[in-house]
């Protein structure tokens, strides 16, 4: 049985019951996955500051999972927040769901559209693009402008990401929507249906590839940037 962690780096509960129930649905039987919220740090992660405040209780788990003897990790936030410093203290493989998505993506057209929450998170995925190397793709950012925790509880969410994910493709003539946000990720299927292309949803491609590298009997290099941490103290804050 394959074990897979789906963090959720931010504290709210209810969006890692979403998370973690979208990834369930595309595993395969002897795949067991587990959503996890983070124990520390923001409600819900849209700045560059959040980012940096979720970390810390993203590698705690990280490092639980390692001593429960857990075989891969998926990062639920478009940000891709503490992705190195994860794969420093994992085994098994780690991805991020913008890393993932965007690479899905590629896959399936010739350019992609990305579609996110707040504009002030839209250079963030820029920068991700330029990352990962998939500038190529990348044929636009675009945001919703709706607040993260609003996801779930707005009626009116999903039509407002569906317009955005609609006037993306025909601003960008983008053949994909990626959709920047994993509080999104149980609207996929439906925007995909409504708009007839495909959209990708970060979460169920980040821990299909985990599955698959585990399947492949593969983990983290530990050869050298990877390798664990040196060991050190460290002074907590106060």
């Amino acid at each position: 049985m394959t074990r897979i962690w789906v963090i959720n780096p931010n504290t709210t509960a209810s969006m890692t019951a979403t998370i973690e129930r979208c990834a369930r649905a595309v595993v395969a039987p002897d795949t067991s996955v587990t959503g996890v919220t983070s124990k520390s740090g923001p409600s819900s992660i849209e700045s560059h500051y959040d980012e940096a405040m979720s970390v810390p209780g993203l590698l705690q788990v990280v490092a639980r999972g390692e001593r429960e003897g857990v075989d891969g990790y998926a990062i639920a936030c478009f940000g891709d927040p503490g992705l190195d410093a994860a794969r420093e203290l994992a085994q098994g493989p780690v991805i991020g769901i913008a890393e993932a998505a965007m690479h899905t993506a590629s896959h399936l057209g010739r350019g992609f559209s990305i579609v996110t929450t707040l504009a002030r998170t839209m250079g963030r995925a820029a920068d991700l693009a330029e990352h990962y190397g998939m500038q190529r793709f990348c044929r636009g950012i675009h945001a919703c402008d709706i607040p993260v925790l609003d996801l779930d509880t707005d009626p009116f969410a999903r039509k407002v990401v569906t317009e955005a994910c609609h006037d993306a493709i025909e601003a960008d003539g983008s053949d994909v929507v990626v959709l920047g946000c994993a509080g999104m990720a149980d609207m996929c299927a439906q925007i995909s249906v409504e708009l007839g292309v495909p959209v990708v949803d970060g979460v169920s491609a980040a821990t299909l590839t985990v599955q698959s590298l585990v399947g492949m009997g593969l983990g983290t290099s530990k050869r050298g940037e990877f390798a664990a941490p040196p060991a050190k103290d460290y002074t907590p804050g106060g």
